[in-house]
Formats: structure tokens, sequence, C-alpha cells
């Protein structure tokens, strides 16, 4: 199930890496990009990443803000965003397991993990550009830069 464009992104809230909760409601007025990711750690959520991470100033550029989302463990996700210098909330899908993936229609309940799922919302929290990848199909960052700067 994936979720129409032009349909309001469904609200959730989360801790980051940090232990701090976070609402996507708290995010209207200012563009945001959800990246789901299936695991810190592992070799393709490590390159996209990474690269979001590189090309962070340009979505902070457009006002954007990025929330990445996994079902890791919020420790799990304070370690990877210390070891990897991530300047951005990576949000914690533990528990309930999946629910904010379930939610946006990315859960891969045979894995246990999202797909690569992304969406972008413009700064009333309405999605406007949508992509979802299967885990091991990496996603193209330059595409999803792209869709930001198209709002």
């Amino acid at each position: 199930m994936s979720l129409r464009l032009g349909r309001p992104a469904p609200s959730f809230t989360a801790r980051n890496q940090h232990g701090e909760l976070l609402t996507v409601s708290t995010l209207r007025g200012a563009p945001a990009v959800i990246i789901f990711y299936p695991w810190a750690f592992s070799s393709i959520c490590h390159d996209e990443l990474a690269a979001v991470r590189d090309d962070h100033g340009s979505f902070v550029a457009l006002g954007s803000r990025v929330l990445a989302v996994s079902c890791d463990a919020m420790y799990t996700l304070r370690v990877y965003a210390d070891t990897e210098g991530i300047p951005f909330d990576l949000l914690s899908d533990h528990w309930p397991h999946g629910a904010i993936a379930q939610a946006y229609g990315v859960f891969d309940e045979a894995a246990g993990c999202a797909r690569r799922g992304t969406f972008v919302l413009d700064s009333a929290g309405v999605i406007r550009w949508q992509q979802i990848n299967q885990i091991n199909e990496p996603r193209e960052i330059a595409a999803v830069l792209a869709a930001t700067a198209n709002l």
C-alpha cells in the first residue's frame, strides 16, 4: 500500500537518537523529508545515510528538515549517529515494532523492517513526492533533493 500524493502524511511520535520525542505535526511550517531505511550499520543504508549527511547542507538551504526512520532501537541509532557524524534526526520505529513504517505502507513483514520509502512533505505536512524501493534497491539521493527543491 502506498500513500496518495496530495494527502496529509500520517502522524506519528517517535524518539530520536538522543531520546527526544518528535511528532510529525511539529514539522509543519517547513518542508520535511522522511526517509525509511531497513537497519543502521548495513551496507546500503550506510551509503545512503552518508549521502544524505554529505548533502545535508543542501536540504537545509532549501529550508527542509530530514528525518530518517528505522526499526533500530534508540541506543543503536545514537551509536550510529555518533560514529558516522549524522547531523539529522534518526528516529526509532522499534516499538511498537514497525508501526510508523506500517502507517506509511513501507513495512516488510517477512524481513521485519522498513523498505526504502522516501516521502517529501510540503510545509503543511502534505505528501508531494514519494518513492518506495525494495530493501536491496538503493534510492537516488539526488532525486530526493530534486523533489525537495521542486516544492
